[in-house]
């Protein structure tokens, strides 16, 4: 990529919403702008990067993602950069694949998760292992909001953690996680931990991996208390299911009519209740990137923003609201950077 285009992303909002605009026919539907679209770094010591992961701490962002030679290579390791007055600052490497026995001396490392513990510690999951049909979970924590990381903890053996997007803290203080296996099929699960990450219970799959196949869920919670669950779906359309006692067990999952391109998705439900859903609106490819929002728990779902439209890929975003009110997102760009994007979302309607 030619760095000069870092002045590009400097421009005003008005100046980025314009451009956007101009990239996409449907903008003039679109309820949303851009008001910060950056670059997490525009150098790093790796050449690929994938499935970023973003929270908020008491002492502001902090992001995540894989990086190395390629996806799968055992070069690839976990990497973080925090948001400061300054910027964001340089990536450091805080876990990796290093094994201290046995025949392979790194295995790669894979989908990064963060979760601020409210008053407690920041929490990273990520996988290592060969493939993603062997690999394990752990996780590290931080004391100093990302400054410095623990050293990794396994989880139980059958635990894998969240598998790609963030977990919720429901009413009760339950963590719940959308998880999922590759080895028997695509098959979709639950984890959940009533003590912060100490123990962990699990689901049965929610899908044979035959009919559908489930990966990846994001979680959404309405009003009723109902949980609802997007999936990932090898059949080219975004697959739901939904818990009603604090996700320990599962509707039949079914799809609906977003289309999904085989690749991860994520969302978020507001402080005011409505839903906001980040996704590639279409069935095959990683172009566009796209924001949609539900007004109320019918999850009739609106487009809110095209964040990408052109060629390339632009995938396995994260999407979390900060205290201020504004939706803040990291994705894929091209596997060759991390992008950033600060949207506050329009008023909700009367």
């Amino acid at each position: 990529m030619d760095l000069h285009l870092k002045s590009f992303y400097k421009l005003s909002a008005l100046a980025i919403a314009s451009l956007i605009a101009a990239a996409t026919p449907i903008a003039a539907a679109e309820a949303a702008q851009a008001e910060t679209a950056e670059f997490i770094y525009e150098s790093a010591p790796f050449p690929s990067c994938h499935a970023s992961t973003i929270d908020e701490t008491p002492q502001g962002l902090v992001a995540a993602w894989f990086g190395g030679k390629r996806e799968g290579d055992p070069s690839v390791g976990i990497w973080v950069s925090r948001h400061t007055a300054a910027g964001w600052t340089t990536p450091v490497e805080v876990a990796n694949g290093d094994q201290t026995s046995g025949d392979v001396k790194r295995f790669p490392c894979w989908n990064p998760v963060l979760f601020q513990v409210p008053g407690g510690a920041l929490q990273l999951y990520y996988k290592v292992g060969p493939n993603p049909r062997e690999w394990w979970g752990l996780v590290i924590e931080s004391k100093d909001h990302g400054q410095t990381w623990s050293e990794p903890r396994r989880l139980p053996d059958g635990i894998l953690g969240p598998i790609k997007n963030k977990p919720i803290l429901l009413a009760n203080g339950r963590l719940l996680s959308g998880s999922s296996t590759e080895h028997q099929g695509w098959r979709a699960h639950f984890e959940w931990s009533d003590d912060q990450g100490a123990t962990w219970h699990k689901s049965a799959a929610i899908n044979t991996g035959e009919e559908l196949g489930l990966i990846q869920p994001t979680l959404f919670h309405l009003k009723d208390g109902t949980i609802v669950a997007y999936m990932r779906c090898r059949q080219r359309k975004i697959a739901e299911s939904r818990s009603t006692d604090q996700g320990e067990t599962w509707s039949t999952p079914h799809m609906i009519e977003l289309p999904n391109n085989n690749s991860g998705l994520d969302g978020v439900t507001l402080v005011d209740g409505r839903h906001v859903l980040i996704y590639n609106h279409t069935p095959q490819g990683r172009t566009p990137l796209n924001l949609a929002i539900a007004n109320d728990d019918s999850l009739n779902w609106q487009p809110l923003l095209t964040l990408e439209s052109e060629p390339g890929e632009y995938s396995y975003p994260a999407i979390i609201q900060t205290a201020d009110g504004r939706l803040h997102m990291v994705y894929t760009w091209k596997r060759e950077l991390i992008k950033h994007v600060v949207v506050d979302p329009p008023a909700k309607p009367e």
